[in-house]
């Protein structure tokens, strides 16, 4: 498929590469401008563009940056895309740690749902409740024992399934999450956020889940102000695993 991907940190930039190696085309972008991603996209045999041009001719669209950024995007862009072109959100919102502040959401918006309202049209959740590491380096075939599993959701069920597909691609295994309203429980510090669970620990682990959209947001804010504390000095991948875990249920 031709995949275009906006901002290329540790998510956008993994997916970018992951999606190379299943054989998509794929063209990236950052704020910086194409010469800012230039280098990246040689490195990992991708087109560079810039924001305005990468979206041209692409059968589906990720966007790997901050809710805030997706403000600043022109509606223009959006609204000169097909219907048919799929537009993936891997966004989370963090105000605790970024310089962002989104009233709609802090009153209780989904967050994709904010996300599909500034572009003007509907997104897919993916790729969102997983940890860079874990996407970069712990992917297995289809069929591999322990497969990790990757939550999605969105409101059209062709294009969902698509982007299914992508994340089976990537070397994961995937979570039907419902409709787009639904994706506030792949939120960060919901059940199953960045855990590091196979499909069937993850279904358990939502079964038995009572939280709400409130409950959620309390978690994530709690548990970011007091991350260095939880993490007691150890920020590698695993204790990060441990303290979702433990936190997030």
């Amino acid at each position: 498929m031709k995949i275009s991907v906006i901002g290329v940190g540790a998510i956008g930039g993994t997916i970018a590469k992951q999606l190379i190696k299943a054989g998509h085309q794929v063209s990236v972008a950052n704020s910086g401008g194409k010469e800012a991603v230039t280098p990246f996209a040689q490195e990992i045999g991708a087109t560079a563009h810039s924001v305005e041009t990468v979206m041209q001719g692409a059968e589906v669209v990720i966007l790997s940056v901050p809710p805030s950024a997706i403000e600043q995007f022109p509606k223009q862009l959006f609204e000169a895309l097909p219907k048919e072109t799929i537009v993936v959100d891997t966004a989370n919102y963090y105000p605790e740690i970024r310089p962002e502040k989104i009233t709609d959401i802090d009153n209780g918006k989904v967050e994709s749902v904010w996300v599909s309202e500034q572009i003007g049209r509907s997104v897919v959740k993916a790729f969102n409740s997983i940890l860079a590491f874990s996407l970069a380096e712990l992917g297995k075939p289809k069929g591999s024992s322990n497969r990790l599993a990757i939550q999605v959701a969105g409101d059209d069920q062709k294009q969902k399934e698509i982007v299914m597909q992508l994340v089976d691609d990537c070397g994961f295994d995937s979570y039907d999450n419902g409709n787009l309203a639904n994706s506030w429980t792949q939120q960060p510090c919901s059940a199953g956020y960045c855990c590091d669970y196979t499909i069937d620990e993850l279904r358990e682990v939502k079964a038995k889940s009572s939280q709400t959209t409130e409950s959620v947001t309390q978690n994530r804010k709690e548990m970011m102000n007091n991350f260095v504390t939880l993490a007691d000095g150890d920020f590698s991948h695993e204790n990060t695993i441990k303290i979702n875990r433990k936190y997030h249920i």
